[in-house]
């Protein structure tokens, strides 16, 4: 099933923006993902049960890393740019 998620990311510490790029760079690294950034969050398209088992580990890596804040929005559709 084609799914589009939309992942808004909030470190807990002062210097903010280095997870949160880590955090979408690793995402990147997955050639099944279509990663979209901008301002306000970050949308990741793919097969629902491939996405979930990749954003699940990255999500848990940026857990070890700091305290974090993750808010998810999951539409059982493809809602990319390019569909």
């Amino acid at each position: 099933m084609k799914t589009s998620i939309e992942i808004s990311y909030y470190p807990l510490k002062e210097e903010y923006l280095a997870p949160i790029q880590n955090f979408i760079d690793r995402l990147k690294t997955h050639d099944s993902l279509k990663v979209h950034v901008n301002t306000m969050s970050t949308q990741v398209f793919g097969e629902y049960f491939e996405m979930m088992d990749i954003i699940t580990k990255e999500i848990h890596k940026s857990f070890e890393l700091s305290g974090s804040i993750f808010v998810l929005k999951i539409i059982n559709a493809d809602l990319s740019p390019e569909s």
